[in-house]
C-alpha cells in the first residue's frame, strides 16, 4: 500500500460513505481527513506540502458539486489527485471528470480492492510530483545563484555560441568567456553542457522563463 505518512480527502455528504472509506484507508495506516461538503474541504482543509495527497470525492452534493470542487482546484499550484465515487454516474459526466484530470471514477457500490488500487495509483502520482518540484526548486536555486555576467554567458552557450563568439557578443574576452562557463557549470553542478542545456530547458518548461535574481524574466531565446 501507499506510504503512510500520505494524506486520503475524503468529500462526501454521506455520514456512512465518509465513515466507511476512512475506516477501511485507516487500516491500511494512511492518515484520513474527512468533510461532509465540498465547502467544508475548501474551509477546512489543511494541505500537506511535504506529504503525497489525494482526494476522494463524491460526484453529487448539496451546494457545490464535486466536478465543480474539481475545476475551483485545477488552478492550484499544485492540483490533487482525484479519486471520483458516485451513486449517479453517467458517461458525459465520467467524460468530463476524467478530461479534466480524475485518476478514477468508481460507481457506488464499488469494491474495496478498486479503491484502494485508485488511491495507491493517486498517492504515487502526488508522490512524483512532490520529488518534481522539489528538483526544479534546486535548479532554480542553482540558477539564481549565478551572477549576471554567468546568466549572459549562458543563455549564448545554449544557443549554440562558441567562447570566441559569445566574447565578441559581450564584449569580453574569450579567456574571461572560459571562466565564466567553468564556473557556471560548476554551479549548476553540470557535468557537460548538454546536461546543462537540458537543466534550463526544463527549468523554462516549467516555470515559463528563466527566474532573475534581478526581478527581470530571462530567456534562451534571447538575442
Amino acid at each position: 500500500m501507499s506510504p503512510r505518512n500520505a494524506v486520503v480527502h475524503v468529500v462526501d455528504d454521506d455520514l456512512s460513505m465518509r465513515e466507511a472509506v476512512s475506516s477501511l484507508l485507516r487500516s491500511f495506516g494512511l492518515r484520513v481527513e474527512t468533510y461532509a461538503s465540498a465547502v467544508d474541504f475548501l474551509e477546512h482543509r489543511v494541505a500537506s506540502p511535504q506529504e503525497p495527497e489525494c482526494l476522494v470525492l463524491d460526484v453529487r452534493m448539496p451546494g457545490l458539486s464535486g466536478l465543480e470542487l474539481q475545476r475551483e482546484l485545477q488552478s492550484s499550484p499544485r492540483p490533487l489527485p482525484i479519486v471520483f465515487i458516485t451513486a449517479h454516474g453517467d458517461i458525459p459526466m465520467t467524460v468530463r471528470a476524467m478530461k479534466a484530470g480524475a485518476m478514477e471514477f468508481l460507481p457506488k457500490p464499488f469494491r474495496d480492492e478498486d479503491l484502494l488500487a485508485a488511491i495507491e495509483a493517486s498517492l504515487e502520482r502526488s508522490r512524483l510530483a512532490l520529488q518534481e518540484n522539489e528538483s526544479l526548486q534546486v535548479l532554480r536555486d542553482r540558477y539564481t545563484s549565478l551572477t549576471p555576467r554567468e546568466r549572459e554567458v549562458l543563455v549564448l552557450l545554449a544557443q549554440g555560441l562558441r567562447n570566441k563568439q559569445t566574447a565578441d557578443r559581450l564584449g569580453i574576452s574569450e579567456v574571461t568567456v572560459k571562466v565564466h562557463r567553468h564556473n557556471l557549470m560548476e554551479k549548476m553542478q553540470a557535468s557537460s553542457v548538454p546536461l546543462l542545456i537540458s537543466m534550463i530547458e526544463r527549468l523554462r518548461n516549467a516555470l515559463g522563463e528563466l527566474p532573475d535574481t534581478a526581478g527581470r524574466g530571462n530567456s534562451l531565446d534571447a538575442g
